[in-house]
């Protein structure tokens, strides 16, 4: 099935691509990032879709799938977005603070404190607000409760941990507690624990969890109903997601750096995938899906012998919380069409051209 989307030497030439590449440039839509650079004729720079600098008109830009091929074009690196870098990699200054918190999970990182080590709170508070949807305390906070909840389920006492965690008192540290975990110190101890952390890839930033048997979700952070499926693992699982890395969310997210370097076409992650009986039908027939091949939904039905359960095959491709690994893009309309990516059609057509090209390596 042809996928083509009218690349020649790398420039995107099709204009129905390009005047909807120019649409997300002028939108600055997230979803498109990486899936294009635009080089801008009139100054010779090449950006992404996010960049907040001055629109140029539609004349005077071109697409292309890789930086390098901006770069070989003549054009250079916006200053503006960065473009040869991750755009939604946090910035230094932003990493630092966040490595203070993790160095001092205990302690309240004030403005002051930021400011003496030459770090812009505005900057800080700015960044979080955008990418993680809360404050910089608000993550301090949630941050020293999630290490309260470790403590306590290793036997620590719940008074120690409150005054450990930075608590004047038991009432406060019970209402934070409660108010972020879902429940009170005493009744959460049957809770397991989700770990969640956040990266970066060329399609954009993700969110990998993963508990102590496996990684149980692997998503674009904009992903629609995100905090929907976080409820519904939560639930499903009887636990609770506070930040923090294991073994398995490293092992995710060295091979899907190797996934998009063109390195790895097989991941073995151990996964865990909480679902109906026929969801996870569905799911393992995902993953027999061949790196650089494509399916229907009807032959997906068909493979699962149930050829009449079209709709409901699309749907639990819909539900599946494990992107790239457990690879739903690879799945299209019986005509050839891209349809149904919760990522966005644009990754999906990104992702099946990544294998395309390197399948044929």
């Amino acid at each position: 099935m042809d996928i083509s989307i009218g690349i020649f030497n790398m420039r995107i030439t099709d204009i129905k691509t390009m005047e909807s590449y120019y649409k997300a440039l002028v939108n600055r839509e997230a979803d498109h990032v990486g899936i294009f650079y635009v080089g801008v004729k009139t100054t010779s720079v090449f950006c992404i879709a996010t960049c907040r600098a001055r629109k140029p008109k539609f004349e005077n830009v071109e697409f292309y799938t890789e930086f390098k091929d901006a770069l070989a074009a003549g054009y250079r690196p916006c200053k503006v977005c960065k473009p040869t870098e991750n755009a939604n990699e946090a910035p230094e200054q932003v990493l630092k603070a966040m490595e203070m918190v993790r160095d001092n999970p205990k302690q309240r990182i004030a403005d002051w404190k930021l400011r003496e080590l030459g770090i812009g709170p505005e900057l800080v508070r700015r960044w979080f607000n955008k990418h993680y949807g809360m404050t910089f305390q608000a993550y301090q906070r949630m941050y020293r409760i999630n290490n309260a909840f470790k403590e306590l389920k290793d036997g620590k006492k719940t008074t120690d941990a409150a005054f450990d965690t930075g608590y004047d008192s038991l009432s406060g540290f019970g209402y934070t507690y409660k108010k972020l975990i879902g429940k009170s110190p005493t009744k959460s101890m049957d809770n397991q624990i989700i770990l969640i952390s956040r990266f970066t890839t060329p399609l954009g930033p993700m969110f990998v969890c993963a508990t102590d048997d496996g990684v149980c979700l692997l998503e674009f952070v904009e992903r629609k109903m995100l905090e929907t499926e976080f409820k519904d693992l939560q639930k499903r699982l009887n636990a609770t997601i506070v930040t923090g890395e294991n073994d398995f969310i490293k092992q995710a997210k060295e091979q899907v750096a190797e996934y998009f370097d063109g390195t790895r076409m097989e991941f073995d992650l151990p996964l865990i995938t909480p679902g109906t009986e026929f969801q996870n039908e569905v799911w393992l027939c995902l993953q027999g899906i061949p790196y650089g091949e494509t399916r229907s939904y009807q032959q997906q039905a068909e493979n699962i012998e149930r050829p009449k359960a079209v709709r409901a095959v699309a749907s639990a491709n819909g539900n599946n919380r494990i992107a790239i690994v457990i690879p739903c893009h690879r799945v299209i309309g019986k005509d050839g069409s891209l349809t149904g990516y919760a990522g966005g059609l644009e990754r999906k057509r990104w992702l099946l051209e990544h294998e395309k090209k390197h399948s044929h390596a």
